[in-house]
């Protein structure tokens, strides 16, 4: 923190402002971390019990009660959903396969919670990518903007190039203790999602499986 406070008071406007928008890639960083952990988490526990429950369940109307109260996040109760709404009459989709009809709700569906789990994936990536080029940038402008200083003293030595290098060097530092964090978690994130994609992807397959034979054939 201590080179962080000198570099700040040493700095004019941009490099400020490169300061402040590391803090806030942080911020974001964390922010969005502990969040998903949170999310997934209560996920992942919730599609291996609700799938159990729902699986036990002696007919599909009692199946989709349990879901209520385990599915917390609502990601298996919507395939289900999919799976047994009538398609509107007068309509294309009214007038496709049955067996299309399902597994296109199925697809639509199961997109629908993927794209809600995956929510600060592309943040994260994005951060990890762009905060060690801002570090760097804060660097060079600080370096840049202490060498105005030192050529307009009209002295140069060994000791007044190398403290305010120095400070200028801890942005570069900054920048990678901000991308490390978002790097590692976007990384774990992904394998998490991807065991839950699967799982998912399993579960809709068995219920187009089971509600299938009760579409019937297309009249």
């Amino acid at each position: 923190m201590g080179g962080l406070s000198v570099y700040w008071d040493g700095s004019d406007g941009i490099g400020r402002v490169v300061a402040l928008l590391l803090l806030g890639m942080s911020v974001l960083t964390w922010v969005t971390l502990l969040w998903k952990v949170w999310l997934l988490r209560r996920v992942r526990h919730d599609v291996r019990l609700g799938q159990a429950a729902f699986w036990e369940a002696p007919e599909l109307a009692a199946a989709r009660e349990r879901l209520n109260a385990l599915d917390r996040e609502a990601v298996l109760a919507p395939l289900v959903d999919a799976a047994l709404v009538a398609p509107p009459a007068g309509t294309l989709q009214g007038q496709a396969d049955p067996a299309a009809q399902l597994t296109r709700r199925l697809r639509d569906a199961l997109h629908t919670v993927l794209a809600r789990l995956m929510a600060g994936q592309v943040l994260l990536a994005s951060i990890g990518a762009v905060a060690p080029f801002v570090g760097l940038f804060g660097t060079v402008w600080g370096i840049y903007h202490a060498l105005l200083e030192i050529a307009a003293s009209g002295t140069v030595t060994i000791e007044k190039i190398s403290g305010p290098v120095g400070e200028s060097l801890v942005m570069t530092a900054a920048g990678l203790a901000v991308a490390i964090p978002a790097v590692l978690a976007y990384n774990v994130f992904g394998k998490w999602l991807g065991a839950l994609e699967a799982d998912l992807e399993g579960f809709a397959h068995d219920v187009r499986e089971l509600v299938g034979p009760l579409a019937g054939p297309r009249g």
